[in-house]
């Protein structure tokens, strides 16, 4: 019975925003409780939620096999601050919390003349990010319902699991990146607007500009020496409510 209850309340939404996004009844953006649109207000608020797959790119000394990076899915939630610049470009504040895990697996390539075990070949890396972007929104004329747009920027995060300080390196199987990576920011989406609010998916790319491996005290480490620069790339897909 719960389960029917939910799906009736599922069909329902579904019907009351279909027939707003779709139908030629232009929708007043008013999330301010009958008190106008907010959609022209110099400051808007949101929060968003969403999920993210964060990668590494790494460049090589040496042309040995290239380390493998193992993605799982991550989660991400945060706030949005809006600035209304004109029509068209808006300036946006998204701090918010990543959370997502890597895992490293190595050829035997880069332990050769050594001895090593199994576990020697992988490394777990958890991030945990407090990501901070200013972002660049440009959006095209709203059309009915819908208002495409592309965003852009930079950002930077402080990464509570990067264990940069820690004075354990590889040796004692303790894999560290940098504290305070800096990236830039593309990506795109579709504002549409319903009766209570707007609702908006997006997705975004990530990419790294400093290199963020923390190097082992060894300078022969089969798990560092031969690595140039690592620096994290990924994809967020945001759904994002104001």
């Amino acid at each position: 019975m719960k389960h029917f209850f939910a799906l009736i309340a599922f069909l329902l939404i579904f019907q009351t925003s279909y027939a707003q996004l779709f139908t030629r009844e232009k929708v007043t953006y008013d999330a301010n409780q009958g008190r106008g649109s907010t959609d022209n207000d110099l400051l808007r608020w949101g929060y968003y939620l969403g999920m993210n797959s964060y990668d590494f790119n790494f460049d090589y000394y040496e042309d040995l096999t290239d380390i493998y990076v193992k993605r799982e899915p991550g989660f991400s939630v945060g706030l949005i601050g809006n600035l209304r610049i004109n029509s068209f470009i808006d300036l946006r504040l998204e701090p918010g919390l990543n959370i997502t895990t890597r895992e490293l697996r190595y050829s035997e390539d880069y332990f050769d003349g050594m001895s090593y075990t199994d576990a020697d070949l992988v490394r777990e890396v958890k991030s945990t990010y407090i990501h901070v972007p200013l972002l660049i929104k440009v959006s095209t004329k709203r059309i009915n319902n819908f208002k495409p747009f592309v965003v852009g920027g930079f950002s930077t995060a402080i990464n509570l699991s990067s264990n940069q300080d820690n004075p354990e390196d590889n040796s004692s199987g303790q894999f560290r990146t940098k504290t305070t990576p800096i990236f830039y920011e593309l990506g795109f989406g579709i504002d549409f607007y319903l009766y209570n609010f707007k609702f908006t998916p997006s997705v975004r790319g990530v990419f790294a500009i400093s290199d963020e491996l923390v190097r082992d005290e060894d300078p022969n480490s089969p798990w560092t020496s031969n690595i140039a620069s690592m620096k994290t790339r990924g994809v967020f897909l945001n759904f994002t409510f104001q």
